[in-house]
């Protein structure tokens, strides 16, 4: 992957195309959600259906916005449906898949899965949660506590639903409290950072609770003395954002309207929004079987500079992204696909409009992090141009992978008609469709 920007004169340095530079996940997705079989009787808990699409959906994603790009989910009833799910909606997803034979309960699930991992302190979150913790600060605070368990928690006030964590003045785990009503504490939110090699290193049964024999066991035994209790040092990061556990059905009624589809009013972008451009097919005339090899070769499509001066008079960043196999392939090279930008941006500067980056993937490996459907060049954009917000974002493509990276992310989306035509629309990923570039820049 490279970067250009118009500041860095349309030069950037190239990031090793499929590694994963990104963190590791853990998802523990083989709950039955018996609390929920009034209302979801027949797949696992992590699909329960929220707002038309599983509830794993929102937590992928999530989790990949926040630079998420390795997965392993460890399954285990109807597993099948989860396995049918990722291979068909999230096939260029880099992720791993371990299944438990019978019920090892969330300590047995997260030690199988660990053993798959390959980075030394991993996250692990729950299928049927979503705790919208900013994984950045929450891995520098592991780091910095020198932790072997990091818990995410949650501040609430008046509620029974759940249990206490109290905190140590150094931020470190003094007590968990039984459930009962609080008129407020802090809740354990279901997201941790865990060293992986402490953890397995623990003499545990076959079968165990991650919460109850793990965490709280070793707190106790820690307190009580042990000559390891610095080596089981579990800690507590806080953060007051949004947490829903759809395990019961009160909650799961609430995430449908959390979750449902928000109309979005183009009349009301202002510059605290960033617009993100596909390029071929949108910007230009795309070449069919084909790469657009020179400068003399890229065309731009009718009214698209004048699109262009309006986006920049209305929205505080134009970025655009392109997936560019060409260079991959070899068929060109980048010094090749620079000129080809060079026109690009000094056209819509002559034209009275700016490009602020132009961000673009040329791996051949469809799991490249970088490489569209998959968000890496959204989240390298927001590290840098740290205004960015993806909720005040709009990603604007020909394909419905363009659709899915913006909505990968939490983007709005629109989609224009120029290569195909016949696209089904309504259509899950798609918020708009336009016939042309202009035709949606005259919409704003």
């Amino acid at each position: 992957m490279m970067t250009e920007s118009n500041q860095a004169s349309l030069s950037g340095s190239a990031c090793a195309g499929g590694t994963p530079k990104g963190y590791e996940a853990i998802i523990l997705a083989g709950g039955l959600g018996t609390r929920l079989r009034s209302v979801v009787s027949d797949v696992p808990k992590c699909m329960a259906p929220v707002a038309g699409r599983p509830f794993l959906f929102y937590v992928i994603n999530y989790l990949r916005s926040e630079g998420v790009e390795s997965f392993i989910f460890s399954l285990g009833y109807k597993h099948e449906i989860v396995e049918n799910y990722l291979a068909d909606q999230f096939a260029t997803l880099n992720y791993t898949i371990v299944i438990e034979e019978e019920p090892l309960g969330t300590g047995g699930a997260t030690r199988l899965a660990c053993q798959q991992a390959v980075s030394s302190n991993v996250l692990l979150a729950n299928g049927d949660t979503l705790f919208r913790v900013n994984l950045k600060a929450l891995f520098l605070f592991h780091s910095e506590k020198n932790a072997v368990c990091t818990l995410s928690l949650k501040p609430m006030i008046d509620f029974d639903r759940y249990g206490v964590v109290e905190l140590n003045k150094d931020q470190t785990i003094k007590n968990f409290r039984e459930k009962q009503f609080y008129k407020s504490g802090l809740i354990n939110g279901g997201l941790y950072i865990l060293n992986v090699n402490q953890f397995l290193r623990k003499d545990f049964a076959e079968k165990f609770s991650f919460e109850k024999d793990y965490l709280e066991a070793s707190l106790d035994y820690n307190v009580g003395g042990s000559p390891n209790a610095k080596e089981q040092k579990f800690a507590g990061f806080v953060e007051d954002n949004y947490f829903i556990d759809i395990g019961i059905p009160e909650d799961f009624s609430k995430a449908q309207l959390d979750f449902r589809s928000v109309n979005i009013d183009l009349k009301k972008i202002t510059k605290n929004w960033t617009l993100f451009l596909d390029r071929d097919g949108v910007i230009n005339e795309e070449k069919a079987e084909s790469y657009v090899f020179s400068p003399d070769e890229f065309i731009f499509y009718p009214g698209v500079l004048s699109a262009l001066k309006l986006f920049s008079d209305k929205f505080g960043k134009i970025i655009v992204v392109t997936n560019q196999r060409g260079v991959g392939k070899e068929l060109m090279t980048e010094k090749d696909l620079a000129r080809i930008h060079q026109k690009l941006v000094t056209t819509a500067r002559h034209e009275g409009a700016t490009i602020d980056g132009i961000y673009y993937c040329s791996s051949l490996n469809n799991k490249d992090p970088y490489r569209k459907p998959n968000p890496g060049m959204a989240i390298q954009a927001r590290k840098d141009f740290p205004g960015i917000d993806f909720s005040r974002s709009i990603m604007v493509g020909n394909n419905l992978s363009d659709m899915q990276f913006g909505k990968s992310v939490g983007m709005f989306t629109a989609f224009i008609n120029t290569t195909h035509p016949n696209q089904e629309f309504p259509h899950p990923d798609i918020d708009m469709a336009f016939d042309s570039l202009i035709e949606f820049a005259r919409a704003l």
